[in-house]
């Protein structure tokens, strides 16, 4: 098993996403990417924390590789707008890749390079860095749409 972290906005709806994804073992959302030990959903919402809301997944490579989980990072969400994505607006929303390994960084920045490339985006804002601690958010945060009945075992209808 191997695990990637992304942020790209609100963490109920990546991990959603993400849950749906054939070989994905398990996610968490919380925070990582600051400078604040163990902070709180209310710090966080602050944007003085550093950190990012973010999804940590575990995922079986033998199934689904880093390639394809990047591959739905970029597109269920707008990597082109700095600390914002929709009506969340902060430093906690910001897009960013936490690599875990020399490996996923050097497939991280090929994909963005291939992806800035394509003209698909104009310019691409993702930050790539390195995994740091996760500290998991609250319990109520986890599985949120699914425990507010927005999915429903794990189906939101991303794909």
């Amino acid at each position: 098993m191997e695990k990637a972290t992304f942020a790209a906005g609100c963490f109920w709806g990546i991990e959603a996403a993400f849950r749906e994804v054939e070989g994905v073992i398990s996610t968490r959302v919380g925070y990582t990417g600051g400078s604040v030990p163990n902070p709180s959903y209310k710090e966080v919402c602050t944007g003085r924390t550093g950190h990012a809301e973010a999804v940590e997944i575990t995922y079986d490579p033998q199934i689904v590789s880093y390639e394809q989980m990047l591959d739905i990072f970029w597109n269920i969400h707008d990597p082109t707008t700095s600390n914002r994505q929709g009506p969340d607006v902060g430093t906690q929303y910001r897009s960013a890749i936490f690599y875990h390994d020399k490996k996923q960084k050097e497939i991280a920045l090929s994909c963005l390079h291939k992806l800035q490339q394509s003209g698909k985006f104009k310019a691409i804002v993702t930050e790539i860095e390195p995994a740091s601690e996760f500290y998991p958010a609250e319990d109520y945060h986890q599985q949120y749409f699914e425990k507010m009945g927005i999915c429903s075992s794990g189906k939101c209808g991303w794909k």
